[in-house]
């Protein structure tokens, strides 16, 4: 079982997303008033917190939306799960659609920390059922 830590948006492409506490998520499209969302297979990015605290750990200086994920929580290791796998979180289920991300140009984290896990760790799932989404949430793998 998992607990969503941060749901994060941004209104515009390539500035950081910042933790909005909550936000809708829509079927077949992603977070409302997310610029990322969108009729893809990548609608939602999730990250472990885990995996942010393991970079942290590194001496990274980041806060939740700095990798461009949509949600983060603890207690779930999404990239160690299955294409295909369908997670609860609410009412909202999203199901996985893709394990790691290849960047196209290099990040600012990546500049500041020779690093960057998103390549390896970013996870990104449709939405086949809209709800709210919000910290405090449980998020759990069916």
């Amino acid at each position: 079982m998992g607990k969503v830590k941060a749901v994060c948006l941004s209104k515009n492409k390539g500035e950081a997303k910042r933790d909005n506490l909550q936000a809708e998520l829509i079927e077949q499209h992603g977070l409302k008033g997310d610029a990322h969302a969108g009729s893809g297979h990548k609608q939602v990015s999730l990250l472990a917190l885990e995996k942010i605290d393991d970079f942290r750990a590194k001496g990274a200086e980041v806060v939740y939306g700095d990798f461009g994920e949509n949600i983060v929580a603890e207690g779930i290791d999404f990239a160690n799960l299955p294409v295909g796998t369908k997670l609860r979180c609410g009412k909202a289920l999203l199901q996985i659609t893709q394990i790691g991300k290849e960047c196209l140009h290099r990040c600012a984290i990546y500049h500041r920390m020779g690093d960057c896990i998103m390549p390896r760790e970013g996870t990104f799932a449709v939405v086949l059922e809209g709800g709210l989404v919000q910290t405090g949430d449980e998020i759990n793998a069916e």
